[in-house]
Formats: structure tokens, C-alpha cells, sequence
């Protein structure tokens, strides 16, 4: 269960990539000798990022790699921004989020999976564990989610979040009026 005031005081989420929004498995290889990454990612994430905005809520992402998918993803839901190439040092990236959004530390989630989102994740408001996380990002999360990254933790999430708020009916019944109109003027 999901401590009320602590899911009503957020105003921002922070996601990792690999781990969390991905099972963490790169896809390598080259064509004509240009490199090329591939990550997989869950659809039904990216409809829990898309719900946690439309809740007002700001989604940024901080990966310590550099990757094209990420920046696709990224502009595909829309986020609020994405920062890539931290390496393990996350921390000085999320600061410069949150006062560029003016949103205090106590006022973030993070989810995080492994050793180079402990430092974030010791300083945010609520930090969050997907299933499959180290037992280090466990001990130091005040939710853990019961699906893996890549797999829907973010949807868990954002499901589990919205509900603590009482805002998950009203955001879920917005989507469904959108796609109901917009299948009725085809």
C-alpha cells in the first residue's frame, strides 16, 4: 500500500531506462558498418507515462548511457525531458531537473533498479524499487513494485501512484473519452 500524503506531495517521476523502462537487455549490432542499439519497451509503460502527465504530474528520464532509442521514446510520450550520459552520476542531472521545474527533492519519485540510481534515489521523496531490483535499491526504497522493469513496472507505478491520489478513475475515464471521440469522427 501506498503511504496517501507521501503519493500526493509528488509533482515529479524520474525513470531510469535500462532496468526500468526496458528488461535491461541491449540489442547490438551494425548494417553497412554504422553501429546500432535496440531496446524493447513496454507499451503499456508508455500508457502509464502518458497518465502520469495528464495528472500534471512532470516525467523526466536519466540514463547513464547515450542512446537514439531512448531520445525516441522520449519525445514519442512526450516526457518533459531526458537526459542521457550520466554514467553512474545521476544525482547533478536531477538536481539541474528539479530546479529547472522548481520541484523540491521530498517532491520526486524515482525509479531505479540497480547501484547507479542509489544516489538519487537516497535523496528523492520517493524512491521506488521495480520487482527485479538489486537488494541495495530495495533496502533504500519506500515502494517496491511487484513487476520487473521493462514489463510494466512504470504502468504499476503510475497505477498505484494515481490511485493513492484518488486520481486514477478521473485520468483513466479522460483516455477512454479521447479514444472514443476520436474513433467517432473517422
Amino acid at each position: 500500500m501506498m503511504d496517501v500524503e507521501q503519493a500526493r506531495r509528488i509533482r515529479m517521476v524520474g525513470l531510469d531506462v535500462d532496468g526500468v523502462l526496458t528488461d535491461g537487455g541491449i540489442y547490438l549490432g551494425s548494417v553497412d558498418g554504422t553501429p546500432l542499439e535496440f531496446k524493447r519497451y513496454d507499451i503499456q509503460d508508455g500508457l502509464g507515462v502518458r497518465f502520469l502527465m495528464d495528472a500534471g504530474l512532470r516525467v523526466v528520464v536519466i540514463t547513464g548511457r547515450m542512446s537514439d532509442s531512448v531520445r525516441m521514446r522520449g519525445e514519442e510520450l512526450g516526457m518533459d525531458a531526458v537526459v542521457q550520459g550520466t554514467g553512474p552520476r545521476k544525482l547533478p542531472a536531477l538536481r539541474e531537473l528539479a530546479a529547472q521545474f522548481d520541484v523540491a527533492m521530498e517532491e520526486i519519485a524515482f525509479l531505479g533498479d540497480d547501484l547507479p540510481d542509489l544516489g538519487v534515489m537516497r535523496v528523492v521523496g520517493m524512491p521506488v524499487a521495480v520487482a527485479n531490483a538489486s537488494s541495495e535499491v530495495k533496502a533504500i526504497s519506500a515502494v517496491t513494485l511487484q513487476r520487473n522493469g521493462g514489463h510494466g513496472a512504470v504502468r504499476e507505478f503510475a497505477e498505484r501512484l494515481l490511485g493513492a491520489r484518488g486520481e486514477w478513475d478521473a485520468v483513466v475515464e479522460r483516455y477512454v473519452s479521447g479514444l472514443v471521440l476520436a474513433g467517432a469522427t473517422r
